[in-house]
């Protein structure tokens, strides 16, 4: 590992190396606000006792440089030459002294991939340093360090992932909080949480407050088993969190999780649903640009200066140079003096019933394209303003529902539309407890609880009414279900009570009317138009109507997109009338 930074005074270059020696801590009172990254007290100690380390430094100030040798714990040797400003660290032959831990380490691949990540997060966490990484003598990536967080996931994460970005901000004085950063849209979301990335005070960290609050802001957004992409800055004073939980500094605790956790939860949904969240489908997956590797032969990290005059001859034909700032690590992964096998070369890329509402309708065929300029809406699809320049076009597959605007076309899933709306009107009416509409039930459903359901029902009996069920007791055991909410009418009434009460028993210790929110989604599939079933022109009329009032319509409660669009460009192109 090589950069251009401080330096180290010769004087305290042994002392570096001694076992919790540390110059991050002054007296007692500094282990209470920690705000650099530094090795913890015993690393540098530890890794020289089971390897041979070289350092390289010298500062602004000194005539020459030191040369430090340390292997198994012990001093090799001390010495004065010449190099440029900053600090160079080679670890050389890692447990060679300790073959029992030697030969648990991975693969040579695999141990990369692992420095890969670390150097990661430290170019997201600090985008105002460039950092370059080289494995294998083959540049893996090279971040401009010039501060702007956006060109830095492009260069880490690609193309797909930063034009599906959307800023957030968010102050917060009692927590003493500033929070700044990306989440990205529902359509870039992954099956597991490497994309999610969180730091706090320019470290990188992992909270289960953070990655609930960020995660249960998306539900809805993303499919079941869905997570999404978000690269989250926070600056807090150091008294409002405890670093020490964990050696390693990688979980914390805040003073104030339930606030924090209602404040990241409230932004993060904000955010989402400010944007028009219709997927776009391109008719033909964009091409990948082949990505150039520089290749040399396997190399250990170098003084800074000489290696980026190294990169220059490598690279002539590049004719923009970003300056780099003052501090630019350059973080090799050097072979050992007994040369580990090469790593492979690889490439990671990574109802109520409708209401129906009578309209004039043109005819679904028209007159063949001709050329014309082109003229765009400002308003998105899915706003009130925008409906009156809807052409709806007909049904495909009996479930989907073609509709024209905007030099684009639109198709809307029905089952998923009907059942999103379904979903919204419930949790609406629990929200504001408003006067529910209730469908009875004739003849009356019989159900026969256990002691401890029927106990739990009777503790929970006005929260059922909440909802719009009327239960009465029949004796024993046994209730009649009388009436359900209209928005659950056609679905099986004893199945949804007992639903509803199985969750409460499950969750007695912490129930909340929102505890529930996946059942209610549930339930208003059950209750929602299905795919194969005909409607008429009015009924999907008034369908989209009801879209409308929503305050996200763009997904189904289980994450699926309920629109999805298709340019005029696209079609043209598949048609070859637009060439590329």
């Amino acid at each position: 590992m090589t950069d251009n930074g401080c330096g180290i005074e010769a004087e305290d270059v042994p002392t570096a190396f001694l076992r919790h020696a540390t110059s991050k801590i002054r007296s007692a009172t500094d282990l209470l606000s920690i705000c650099s990254l530094g090795f913890r007290g015993e690393a540098l100690s530890s890794i020289a006792a089971v390897a041979q380390v070289e350092l390289v430094t010298k500062t602004a100030k000194g005539l020459t440089g030191v040369r430090y040798l340390i292997a198994g714990g012990k001093e090799v040797s001390i010495e004065h030459i010449g190099c440029p400003e900053g600090t160079t660290f080679l670890v050389r032959n890692l447990f060679y002294n300790v073959p029992a831990r030697q030969k648990f380490l991975k693969t040579a691949q695999t141990e990369g991939s692992h420095i890969y990540d670390l150097v990661q997060q430290l170019a997201l966490s600090h985008p105002e340093i460039s950092f370059q990484f080289i494995m294998n003598g083959q540049n893996r990536f090279h971040t401009s360090g010039n501060g702007n967080l956006k060109d830095i996931i492009y260069t880490i994460y690609g193309k797909e992932v930063a034009k599906n970005l959307l800023p957030i901000r968010v102050e917060d004085e009692e927590l003493t909080l500033t929070l700044q950063g990306f989440v990205g849209k529902p359509i870039i979301s992954r099956g597991n949480r490497s994309f999610e990335n969180y730091y706090i005070n320019q470290r990188y960290v992992k909270s289960n407050v953070i990655c609930k609050a960020v995660e249960d802001a998306y539900k809805t957004f993303t499919m079941v088993h869905k997570f999404p992409f978000v690269c989250l800055s926070f600056t807090m004073q150091p008294e409002m969190l405890d670093v020490n939980v964990h050696p390693s500094k990688m979980e914390l605790r805040f003073r104030d999780e339930r606030r924090l956790y209602d404040v990241l939860k409230q932004e993060v949904r904000k955010v989402l649903l400010q944007e028009d969240l219709i997927p776009e489908l391109s008719v033909e997956q964009e091409k990948r640009p082949k990505i150039e590797l520089v290749k040399s032969a396997p190399r250990g990290a170098q003084p800074f200066e000489a290696n980026r005059k190294l990169q220059e001859k490598i690279q002539p034909e590049k004719k923009e140079t970003v300056p780099l700032p003052k501090e630019t690590p350059v973080v090799a992964y050097p072979p050992a003096k007994e040369e580990a096998p090469a790593l492979k070369e690889t490439h990671s890329y990574v109802q109520e019933p409708a209401v129906p509402i009578a309209k004039k309708r043109e005819p679904a065929v028209s007159s063949p394209t001709k050329p014309q300029q082109m003229t765009f809406l400002e308003e998105p699809f899915l706003k009130k303003a925008a409906r009156p320049d809807h052409r709806v076009i007909g049904q495909l597959f009996q479930t989907y529902w073609l509709i024209e605007y905007d030099h684009k076309l639109f198709i809307m899933d029905q089952h998923a539309a009907h059942e999103k709306v379904n979903y919204e009107r419930f949790m609406k009416h629990l929200r504001e407890k408003t006067k529910r509409y209730i469908q009875q039930v004739s003849p009356p459903v019989v159900v026969t609880l256990s002691p401890k359901e029927a106990a739990v029902y009777q503790e929970y009996k006005d929260y059922f009414a909440d909802f719009g069920f009327e239960i009465e007791d029949f004796g024993g055991e046994e209730y009649t279900i009388c009436g359900v909410p209209t928005d659950l009418y056609g679905i099986a009434d004893k199945d949804a009570f007992v639903e509803l009460l199985d969750e409460i028993v499950e969750n007695v210790h912490g129930t909340d009317t929102t505890m529930i929110a996946d059942k209610i989604a549930t339930m208003a599939c059950k209750a929602s138009v299905k795919g194969n079933q005909r409607l008429s022109f009015e009924e999907a009329d008034a369908l989209i109507d009801e879209l409308l009032t929503l305050e996200s319509p763009f997904t189904c409660p289980h994450g699926r997109p309920t629109i999805i669009s298709m340019t005029q460009t696209e079609i043209e192109r598949k048609f070859k009338r637009i060439q590329n």
